[in-house]
């Protein structure tokens, strides 16, 4: 009988579609098992292929070359070598499954299949996946190890018919998107399935960012009573022992536990990364964004240069008449405090030949929206054509406050790749604004110190459209429509219960209307972290065309 089980659990970051570079980390991985003394190498769900492949996953050619990958990567772990737990899509009897597979011995040892497929929020698993039968454990060096796969520990089901068919501990491989409150909602989970159970778990979760999605990591094992016995860290790759000992009738877990993040360095963090693997997963060389002297565009380019380091960030002020000479000062401020190119190139000849070739059509009207919209095309098309001219990606700013009630400009300043401030709201956009400037988080290659100048903080935001225009000319203060919008859109909260926080009921109809109508331009817009429950895009799906209002 086997009284001690060694795992290395691999909290790293695969690239999706990337079979050959995953396998390549996995071997790498091994390698660091081996010197560990590990009996078992853990990987993520689906590891081999990255998560989530959507519908790329039904590509036959793929299912064979993840089969393949797998196969080879069992040939390492012959003689005395560690086995190795990874992810894999697996297709058996017809069946495409989210499997995990025990390489051992040199060979595919054993299978195992996810039974509950989740299809909510950001998850389309039934679409793509066949549910496994109820899974029974697998032996690993002559101990019962149950292994259900990420959404197998949110109910009750998976655990039960484990623990019945004599599990002696259990190993969750997870591909877990991150927001603001996973954390303590896994922890939770986990406990539950503890309780439930009476036996240990290990929870391995992958880290790195695939498009809107960002993997925080942060893997944890509890022993039987409950207790913490790991606590890796959040939004890095990390690789570490935990040693299971027999004790009596039990296991008990053994490892290291570093800190969990507040909710600001996460925040950040997952912003950072998201936009950090977005750019080098997709091989831009560097990034560029119009840098106003606004607190959006500054908190972006700190974002980016933490991300992707000053030398792959340039800056660009697009100056119009109605730009401030404090809005000039701020930027250039801001591009010395981050360290990058800063360029400024005036938009008054483009501007002005746009108005010029309009004016016969628009002879007799007044001036209004349609001109402002010009301003912003033009820096648009602007930062298009230097990210044409030079490769690299423009990074769009708009937060989510605007993108709720599309105070953006379709083929404006809505143009780029990549926005990482996407699902913040105004008001936290100034909080992590001030937060950044008092922290340096680790990871993060942009200097520490003031990077975002006191004064954009400080100041009313307008987006300088025309004279003296601040965004509470046409919006309510941002405290007030941050609420009303997470009302709506984290919550669905009807209208009269939006009223009884202390709101009005006009505005809360106005900002209502404003939320469906813009739902148009929100399809058009480019991807972005998500951080919320309920992101625009993946998580809340709303129709273009839409007559439902919420009256009386």
């Amino acid at each position: 009988m086997t009284d001690k089980l060694v795992f290395s659990l691999a909290q790293l970051n695969p690239t999706l579609g990337d079979i050959a570079g995953n396998a390549a980390k996995a071997r790498t991985a091994h390698e660091m098992a081996i010197r560990q003394d590990a009996d078992c190498l853990v990987l993520s769900e689906l590891f081999v292929s990255g998560y989530p492949p959507e519908d790329l996953v039904l590509k036959p050619a793929f299912q064979k070359a993840c089969r393949a990958a797998v196969e080879e990567l069992a040939s390492i772990t012959a003689g005395d070598a560690p086995a190795i737990l990874i992810g894999t899509p697996w297709v058996e009897d017809g069946k495409l499954y989210n499997a995990v597979c025990l390489l051992d011995d040199g060979v595919v040892k054993a299978v195992r299949m996810k039974a509950d497929l989740p299809n909510y929020g950001v998850f389309d698993e039934k679409r793509v996946f066949a549910a496994g039968p109820l899974p029974g454990p697998i032996d690993i060096r002559g101990v019962r190890v149950g292994v259900p796969i990420c959404e197998d520990i949110w109910a009750e089901e998976v655990c039960e018919c484990l623990m019945e068919t004599g599990a002696e501990f259990l190993v969750v491989p997870n591909g877990s998107p991150f927001n603001l409150d996973k954390w303590d909602v896994r922890q939770q989970v986990a406990i539950q399935r503890v309780v439930e159970t009476n036996l240990p778990l290990v929870y391995l979760n992958q880290v790195g960012g695939q498009d809107e999605l960002v993997f925080d990591g942060a893997s944890f094992a509890l022993n039987a009573d409950r207790s913490l016995a790991m606590q890796m860290p959040g939004f890095v790759e990390d690789q570490r022992v935990i040693t299971a000992r027999r004790e009596g009738d039990g296991w008990h877990l053994e490892s290291s536990i570093d800190p969990v993040m507040d909710e600001d360095a996460s925040a950040w963090s997952a912003c950072m990364l998201g936009l950090r693997d977005y750019v080098n997963k997709n091989r831009f060389p560097g990034v560029v964004l119009g840098l106003s002297g606004g607190i959006d565009s500054a908190i972006c380019a700190a974002l980016a240069v933490d991300a992707l380091g000053a030398d792959r960030v340039h800056c660009i002020m697009l100056p119009y008449r109605y730009t401030s000479g404090e809005s000039l000062k701020d930027a250039a401020d801001c591009a010395k405090a981050l360290g990058v190119r800063y360029d400024i190139v005036d938009i008054v000849e483009p501007v002005e030949g746009f108005a010029n070739a309009l004016s016969g059509l628009f002879e007799g009207t007044n001036e209004g929206v349609t001109e402002e919209n010009l301003q912003s095309r033009s820096r648009g098309t602007i930062l298009m054509a230097i990210s044409n001219k030079f490769g690299n990606m423009v990074v769009t700013t708009g937060n989510k406050s605007e993108m709720s009630v599309g105070y953006a400009t379709l083929y404006g300043d809505m143009n780029g790749g990549f926005n990482p401030i996407k699902d913040l709201y105004k008001m936290k956009v100034y909080h992590l604004s001030a937060w950044r400037n008092a922290n340096k988080p680790d990871d993060t290659l942009g200097p520490a110190g003031e990077v975002i100048p006191a004064n954009i903080i400080a100041k009313a935001p307008t987006a300088e459209l025309r004279e003296n225009q601040t965004d509470q000319d046409s919006l309510p203060e941002y405290p007030v429509l941050d609420d009303i919008l997470e009302c709506l859109v984290e919550r669905e909260m009807g209208v009269d219960e939006i009223v009884e926080r202390g709101h009005d009921r006009q505005l809360v109809h106005r900002i209502e209307h404003l939320l469906y109508i813009a739902e148009y331009k929100r399809r058009q817009s480019a991807p972005g972290v998500k951080l919320s429950e309920r992101n625009f895009g993946r998580d809340r799906r709303y129709p273009i065309t839409n007559g439902f209002r919420d009256r009386d």
